[in-house]
């Protein structure tokens, strides 16, 4: 077995148990990556230098086939609800199995840390049978220096091989992707898929299970900071903006996915972005659309003509679901910490696919925390095979497939944070306005930011609120800059009764959602919920 590359030498895979390998490259930076995915038919280059593979059969995480270990450490923490388990037999002969089928294999390891704060990140090793898939987890987690891999031993051990199958019967599983986590081992297996992102929400799943014993709040979100240190997290479930609007050229970058809230402030748990790259376009986001001609940049799925190979960014043919994956620096205002004071707003972001929610709602913290519970958004016609109506999506906390403990674990959290740092809450609607999807139109960009700026920078706070008749919000009656009748969602409807009649459609679905959670909530949290006022209804 041959091992280039830096490393820790009393530390190598073989310490894992790995053996019989072919070539073990260990921390490869940009070039001798590229260089590797090229030899060996993985991708090919952009223009500009951007990296661009393919991810076959799966191009988005595969939540169904992800495994928790069900042992004495995880049996009464673990909110199964939420978790399909194996037990510690099946893991063990699932590792066995990875073990056995990376003999004779290249493989190319990455020492990483995942969390920007030193006391509280966690040193996570990612062993990949892809070379751009090792290119992929070096972008989006912390890179340690030369001197700090001298010494570097993993707390948690990642195993990704997509070429492997799993066994059902065999393995416990229910298909041959499996995604298996030991936290008790603090291992984590990813075989029968090629999707690069279980790789790092495996990270941000173990952060999820081991900070909120520390008192510290992982969070599903990106986060930026104004001149004045102030700090704004932006909560939302994917295609809700949290990349595009935290990408603000006049607030410095935290960070565009994960981050956790501690008593010293908001740090970011990765070092670089996961942007999707459908319909991205130079004039509407320049930062990360500049980011797609960079060399060290991955892309993933994104359609290139054959000739030129200039990526087309409205081709959603293999998906809608293309990204791209480009290290923190990459966008010129990102912080060189990953680390800020506390936030002084939240943003919860919506995108309301029906068209009745208002662009922007201020919440209390009994709201804040029936929203945060709930996780609303809504998929548009297309987006998913069969779905040619606007469907509700409900994921609690805004991340549920992450979820090792119950959300009122982080629920109850985030609520005492908020209240100890006197934060305001937004609900921000980034989906459609004037009747539902297929029918009105998507919320002005213009619009949507206009109305962020005013709650960041403290003006909102100053104007006069109504209560929004159809969900019981405080809504503001005017902004500057923004047209009045776009702030009372029913009136850019054509019909005021389709209005009310979809509006009480989407009531009732956030009321049976929170059924699950009315038990782990007091009084007021289970009043927040949106009323109606309106007598006709």
């Amino acid at each position: 077995m041959k091992q280039t590359g830096i490393f820790n030498p009393s530390f190598s895979v073989e310490a894992f148990g790995l053996k019989n390998l072919g070539n073990v490259a260990y921390n490869l930076e940009a070039p001798m990556l590229y260089e590797e995915s090229i030899r060996r038919g993985e991708a090919v280059i952009a223009p500009g230098g951007a990296l661009n593979a393919e991810t076959g059969v799966h191009t988005g995480r595969s939540p169904k086939d992800k495994h928790t270990v069900r042992d004495a450490h995880t049996e009464a923490k673990i909110w199964w609800e939420n978790n399909n388990s194996i037990t510690p037999e099946q893991f063990e002969t699932l590792l066995g199995d990875f073990i056995k089928h990376a003999e004779g294999k290249d493989l190319f390891v990455q020492d990483l840390y995942g969390g920007a704060d030193p006391a509280l990140r966690v040193k996570a090793r990612v062993i990949c049978e892809l070379a751009w898939h090792s290119l992929f987890i070096r972008n989006l987690l912390i890179r340690p220096t030369r001197e700090e891999i001298a010494s570097y031993v993993a707390d948690l051990t990642i195993v990704d091989l997509p070429s492997f199958k799993a066994d059902p019967k065999r393995h416990g599983c229910k298909s041959e992707t499996v995604i298996a986590i030991d936290f008790t081992r603090k291992i984590m297996l990813i075989g029968g898929t090629s999707y690069a992102g279980e790789m790092k929400k495996s990270v941000f799943t173990y952060l999820n299970l081991i900070l909120p014993e520390q008192n510290v709040m992982p969070m599903h979100c990106s986060a930026n900071v104004g001149d004045a240190g102030d700090v704004a997290v932006f909560f939302g479930l994917s295609g809700t903006g949290k990349t595009t609007l935290s990408a603000d050229p006049n607030r410095v970058l935290i960070g565009d996915d994960e981050h956790g809230w501690s008593r010293d402030g908001v740090f970011n748990f990765e070092g670089g972005c996961y942007a999707k790259a459908i319909k991205l376009s130079r004039e509407a986001e320049p930062e990360i659309y500049s980011t797609t001609e960079r060399f060290g940049t991955v892309m993933e799925n994104v359609v290139l003509d054959e000739i030129t190979r200039q990526p087309d960014f409205d081709d959603d043919s293999k998906t809608e679901n293309t990204r791209i994956a480009y290290p923190l620096h990459f966008i010129s205002n990102a912080s060189e910490t990953g680390r800020a004071g506390h936030p002084k707003n939240i943003v919860m972001l919506t995108c309301d696919a029906f068209g009745v929610l208002p662009p922007i709602a201020k919440l209390d913290p009994a709201q804040a925390m029936y929203h945060f519970l709930s996780g609303y958004t809504a998929k548009v016609a297309g987006t998913e095979k069969g779905v040619t109506e606007p469907e509700a999506t409900f994921s609690t906390c805004f991340g549920h497939p992450f979820l090792p403990l119950h959300p009122s674990a982080y629920g109850n959290l985030l609520r005492e944070l908020i209240a100890k740092h006197h934060v305001d809450c937004w609900l921000l609607n980034t989906g459609w306005t004037g009747g539902k999807e297929g029918v009105g139109r998507r919320m002005p960009i213009r619009v949507t930011r206009r109305l962020l700026t005013a709650a960041l920078d403290g003006s909102l706070n100053k104007v006069q609120f109504r209560t929004d008749p159809y969900f019981g919000l405080a809504v503001p009656v005017s902004v500057p800059g923004v047209e009045p009748h776009i702030l009372d969602p029913v009136k850019t409807w054509a019909s005021k009764s389709e209005f009310a009649a979809t509006a009480k459609h989407l009531r009732e679905m956030f009321r049976k959602n929170f059924v699950a959670f009315e038990k782990h909530v007091d009084e007021k949290v289970r009043e927040a919920a949106p009323t109606s006022k309106i007598a006709a209804e």
